[in-house]
C-alpha cells in the first residue's frame, strides 16, 4: 500500500485543526462545509472511515516519516552512496 506524502497529510492536520477553533469560535455554514471536506479528505487520504482513526494514522505517519528522516544518510550530510569502488 502506497503512503501518503507526509506533507500533505500534515497541510491536512493543520487545515482540519484551524477550521475546528473556527467553528468552535463561530459557527457559519462556510466553515462547517469545509470542515466537513477536510475531513473527509483527511479520511479518504488515510484510508480510514472516521476521523479519529484518521488523526491517530496520521499522527504515526508523520512520527514514522520524522524518524526516517532522521535515520537518512542525507540527515548525517551523505549522499547514500557507498565508498566502495
Amino acid at each position: 500500500m502506497l503512503a501518503p506524502d507526509p506533507k500533505v497529510v500534515r497541510r491536512l492536520l493543520t487545515r482540519y485543526a484551524a477550521l475546528r477553533i473556527a467553528q468552535a469560535e463561530r459557527q457559519t455554514p462556510a466553515v462547517a462545509r469545509e470542515l466537513e471536506d477536510v475531513t473527509r479528505r483527511l479520511c479518504v487520504t488515510m484510508g480510514t472511515a472516521g476521523i479519529h482513526d484518521a488523526i491517530a494514522r496520521a499522527d504515526d505517519l508523520l512520527v514514522r516519516a520524522r524518524r526516517d528522516l532522521r535515520r537518512s544518510p542525507e540527515a548525517d550530510g551523505g549522499s547514500g552512496l557507498s565508498l566502495a569502488v
